[in-house]
């Protein structure tokens, strides 16, 4: 199999013998590929969202991706692609809002006629707005509180570290703001911030001589504006242990432990960090400790990982998300769900799940990593990681990725081999020590009878667990000591709300 990690460099030498790529514009010529991505970021999010219309600019993304262009009705458009056998998406972010699409060589002139109008010549049909709306409405008074527990929980946890900053509200919006935006909204949010000058194109894979530059062309056609600066955030550590839970009629309790850190893509320690991210916690991998502790030797549920980044709709995927790159990152634990159906007190098995994985934490701030840990996980991850890039949409979403983090070089993707391999165990112990702590955490939780589990909380009593079947004596011994490891709360480390209140509103 073609290691296209290492592809890479060609491929930028290649275009570079082709084309010159125009200012404002990423571009991956890979001229043996019978296909051609797109990748166009709109430098603005929901961080650029108004006070009080939280939720615009996920709306406006919506209607771009899924309304009429001035060339096109939406019903149109969708016959023309249909036969191509392809389609076009978006994802927004905090700070990004970047649309793909990919398509094959033979039909990419008439994909790029849609591909573009959509962008940059929107209708803004009341009729495909209201549309557009209403399946934004029935998402966050429905599906955002009734679907994805556990998914839900990680945006609570976000909203609770980054209160008071413009990342605290989810990207989709609260049930009221959204409920208060109109057309004209979403064409004043357009037309500020989707301007040349705001938008850097991406393109890659076996484009012909001459498609960059016309591509940049076309979005130049758009006017330049001056787009607000918005600072980065500014996150409050928790002090102590501070807990959300949200009352809920539950069979499951999803539970997000985290706290901000000044880790980012690009820092000399990032590689160590991400090192000890794969050991503890690695996404849906059974290898990692926490998956190792909680659910392979004692089953209480589907999956417990942690980040380092943002990894929003985490169920959707193995491989970490891309483009929903962030001034500011948490560190997270992300357990998954602990179910009333197994043996034993739902709130007992919740907090033994949590005390768990906070005695897990403790220990390697404490302890750190060893000899053994590090190379074995340097060895998972210089091959794991060769499969981050398996795709040009993939490979291309990193590139533009590495133009916000200003990343030069080759690349994140090809920085990585050398980056774990330059790794001493000094060095990821001392990242360790500077990046973690288990002092001071923001929690939330998902469940039923919140107040009994608060309760449980300050009360400080050990939460065994039971089993179906018998365990060893060690095993045994272990659960004693987390069953009773401290959580250190008072009666002001909590808030309680109701499902039905949870982004309801913004902060009055």
């Amino acid at each position: 199999m073609m290691n296209m990690l290492a592809l890479l460099p060609a491929c930028l030498l290649v275009l570079g013998a082709c084309e010159t790529a125009p200012e404002g514009t990423v571009a991956l010529h890979e001229p043996e590929s019978p296909f051609i991505a797109f990748n166009i970021w709109v430098k603005a999010g929901s961080q650029n969202d108004p006070a009080g219309k939280e939720g615009v600019a996920a709306l406006t993304a919506a209607l771009l991706s899924d309304g009429s262009t001035t060339e096109d009705s939406y019903d149109v458009i969708l016959e023309k692609l249909y036969p191509m056998a392809a389609g076009y998406g978006y994802n927004i972010d905090k700070e990004m809002t970047v649309f793909t699409g990919r398509i094959h060589r033979d039909n990419l002139d008439a994909y790029y006629e849609l591909f573009r109008n959509h962008l940059i010549a929107p209708a803004f049909k009341e009729e495909d707005f209201e549309r557009v709306k209403a399946q934004r409405m029935n998402f966050l008074e429905r599906t955002r509180r009734y679907a994805r527990d556990e998914e839900l929980s990680k945006e609570l946890l976000f909203s609770m570290a980054y209160a008071g900053t413009p990342y605290e509200h989810p990207e989709e919006g609260y049930v009221r703001s959204v409920e208060s935006i109109t057309l004209d909204d979403v064409k004043d949010f357009y037309s500020q911030y989707y301007v040349r000058n705001s938008i850097l194109v991406g393109i890659g894979g076996g484009y012909p001589a001459g498609f960059l530059t016309r591509v940049r062309e076309d979005f130049n056609t758009l006017p330049e504006g001056e787009v607000p600066v918005v600072p980065a955030p500014q996150p409050r550590m928790p002090e102590g242990i501070e807990v959300l839970i949200v009352e809920k009629p539950t069979d499951a309790t999803p539970i997000s432990i985290g706290f901000p850190t000044d880790l980012l893509r690009g820092d000399p320690d990032f590689y160590g960090m991400m090192a000890m991210n794969s050991w503890f916690g690695e996404h849906r991998n059974s290898f990692s400790n926490l998956y190792q502790v909680i659910r392979e030797s004692r089953g209480m549920n589907y999956g417990d990982y942690s980040y380092i980044e943002a990894f929003p709709m985490g169920y959707t995927t193995q491989q970490p998300r891309v483009n929903c790159s962030r001034r500011h990152q948490l560190f997270e634990i992300w357990i998954r769900p602990i179910s009333m159906t197994a043996p034993g007190n739902l709130h007992d098995r919740t907090l033994f799940a949590t005390r768990a994985a906070l005695r897990e934490l403790k220990a390697i701030v404490d302890d750190g990593m060893t000899e053994e840990t590090l190379a074995s996980t340097q060895q998972f991850l210089r091959n794991y990681t060769i499969n981050w890039g398996s795709t040009i949409a993939r490979r291309l979403a990193y590139a533009v990725d590495d133009a916000f983090y200003g990343i030069g070089g080759d690349g994140f993707l090809a920085s990585i081999g050398p980056g774990l391999a330059a790794l001493s165990l000094d060095g990821v112990n001392q990242a360790i020590s500077t990046y973690l702590q288990y002092d001071n955490m923001y929690i939330v939780f998902i469940t039923r009878d919140a107040e009994a589990l608060k309760q449980k909380l300050l009360d400080g009593v050990p939460t065994p667990i039971t089993y179906a079947g018998e365990k060893s004596a060690e095993h045994m011994a272990e659960d004693e000591l987390i069953a009773g490891f401290p959580i250190p709360v008072t009666e002001e480390s909590f808030t309680i709300i109701g499902i039905n209140e949870v982004f309801e509103e913004g902060p009055q």
